[in-house]
């Protein structure tokens, strides 16, 4: 595959998971996942955003969704949740900003906007790039997401409703400008101009317009960052003021991790499934 590099493939349920890595005009050198159901050609695509700290691989190894979606037909693509080696300063200090924090926007502040451009790249290049290397349906693409990629996932698709055919979540960061990881990294991606946050921000974002399709959100109740980071009661209150759909479902005795996310995964994935039009 031209500008691709091929790090490593495994038969999988009758598929293929890959992982690739290519240079990228938006963020420079990037990994990323894919996962192909044992008939791809033409399959339609999931995207799943990873959150803080986690890279390409992490999704496609604790979240167990390859099983159904091989089933269902399903392709899953996953990239990294930031450029990486990027030399900047301060780029590695924090496990909550910089490299493996790109928090999915197009940043704006030096040094960040040399690389730190995932807004773009999810949104525009990879879907270019993945549909047209691997034979993917570029009509018929979702998005989903955790944490930082929950957060990634409602405002990517909040910002080109047409695009996606459905968005879910687990434990979103639904207001950044409101709690300390947004607050810690909106004005150092985009400076001190809170109206430039809002493109950023799913409450704010509803503000503008709505998504055409009920957004699906899961929360653990024991989430250790549900109370100063989540706030999911901040996106219930949005979606009633802007007349959006929301499926909000609170799981008790769950945390923020891996094992909360594959306990609901195969949900989500009959969700978006229904809505691509594959489910069975």
């Amino acid at each position: 595959m031209a500008g691709l590099r091929t790090v490593s493939e495994h038969r999988c349920f009758g598929g293929t998971q890959g992982f690739y890595q290519h240079e990228s005009e938006s963020c420079g050198s990037m990994g990323f996942s894919v996962y192909l159901p044992p008939e791809s050609d033409g399959a339609p695509v999931l995207y799943f955003l990873a959150g803080l700290t986690c890279t390409e691989e992490t999704f496609m190894i604790k979240a167990g969704a390859q099983r159904l979606a091989a089933e269902l037909g399903m392709a899953l693509v996953a990239p990294d949740t930031s450029p990486r080696g990027t030399a900047y300063k301060g780029a590695t200090d924090d496990w909550d900003f910089g490299e493996g924090a790109g928090f999915y926007l197009d940043a704006t502040e030096a040094p960040w906007r040399g690389r730190f451009n995932m807004y773009s790249y999810v949104s525009e290049e990879l879907p270019t790039l993945i549909n047209r290397e691997f034979g993917l349906d570029g009509e018929r693409m979702s998005i989903c997401g955790h944490s930082m990629g929950g957060h990634g996932a409602l405002t990517i698709a909040l910002r080109n409703p047409q695009r996606y055919r459905s968005v879910s979540a687990f434990a979103p960061i639904v207001a950044p400008s409101e709690v300390p990881w947004g607050q810690k990294a909106l004005p150092r991606y985009l400076g001190d101009d809170r109206d430039a946050w809002a493109d950023y921000d799913a409450c704010r974002l509803l503000e503008r317009g709505t998504f055409p399709d009920t957004i699906l959100v899961d929360q653990g109740m024991t989430d250790p960052f549900l109370a100063e980071q989540l706030q999911p009661e901040r996106l219930e209150s949005a979606c009633e003021r802007a007349g959006q759909a929301l499926q909000l479902r609170r799981h008790d005795g769950y945390d923020h991790g891996y094992y909360f996310i594959s306990t609901f995964m195969a949900d989500h994935l009959r969700h978006h499934a229904e809505r691509l039009d594959v489910a069975g």
